[in-house]
């Protein structure tokens, strides 16, 4: 039984269902999770042909993991952008 902390969620994936332990108010969280893992893996069997329910799986957290590092960078670019636009800004500030 998880901690009071923590709910158990009952999502499916690959057409079974599964329960993981959740914090409270993340429910909803987990649950688009498990739909967008659950819909890629099905994308990805019916796409390629796989017939391995673990490979299918392995590929669509792959993608997933791949999709995460896309944004890490984008972010990461976006907060540099920022900082210096932020600086650039105190700079003009201060020469007034």
């Amino acid at each position: 039984m998880p901690p009071a902390s923590q709910k158990g969620i009952k999502v499916e994936i690959m057409g079974q269902q599964h329960q993981f332990a959740c914090p409270q108010g993340q429910e909803d969280a987990l649950l688009k999770a498990a739909k967008q893992l659950d819909k890629m893996f099905w994308d990805i069997k019916q796409r390629s042909g796989i017939r391995n329910n673990d490979r299918a799986l392995l590929m669509a957290a792959l993608n997933l993991s791949n999709e995460l590092a896309l944004a890490n960078q984008t972010l990461e670019t976006n907060q540099q952008q920022l900082n210096s636009l932020v600086s650039s800004l105190n700079d003009a500030l201060t020469e007034k």
